[in-house]
């Protein structure tokens, strides 16, 4: 999987600063699947939410992946969609960024044209759908995840 054409520009330098002024760590769902963290930084504040994805394929039993979505107030427009090196055949972290709104829309209706695309899936499930040169990768989130994920940006970009 890679990113492509559509995605907002990286921006040059680090993400996130190496000096954190304030962190803030908070656990959801009952089962403990989701981890949020929340860090002011020189660079600007940054969201991590940790969650579990389902790979969607032919095969009638899924697998769960661990993914990590990631926002920064220095790129407020930008989510990154982060999936662990052991899922890559480069053993690099495997990263796409795509526009935060594009998120928001496919909560609700089937949104993206391009590399990303995303929809909800009945009441509790939300897909998104990767494209690359080499591929398309489907993944299912529980909503509940990815919502929680934009509350916390949204919260970012208030008190930055």
């Amino acid at each position: 999987m890679s990113a492509t054409a559509e995605n907002p520009p990286a921006p040059s330098g680090p993400t996130a600063g190496t000096a954190s002024a304030a962190t803030a760590t908070v656990t959801a769902t009952p089962t403990g699947t989701s981890t949020a963290t929340a860090t002011a930084t020189a660079a600007g504040t940054a969201v991590e939410e940790r969650v579990r994805a389902r790979v969607i394929t032919d095969d009638p039993l899924y697998r769960a992946i661990p993914v990590a979505l990631r926002f920064t107030a220095a790129e407020p427009l930008a989510v990154r969609v982060v999936f662990p090196a052991e899922l890559s055949p480069e053993d690099t972290d495997n990263e796409w960024v795509f526009p935060l709104a594009l998120l928001e829309a496919g909560l609700l209706a089937p949104s993206g044209s391009g590399d990303v695309r995303v929809w909800p899936c009945g009441r509790v499930q939300v897909v998104v759908e990767f494209h690359s040169p080499e591929g398309v990768a489907v993944l299912q989130f529980d909503s509940a995840a990815l919502r929680r994920f934009l509350r916390h940006t949204y919260a970012t970009t208030r008190t930055a």
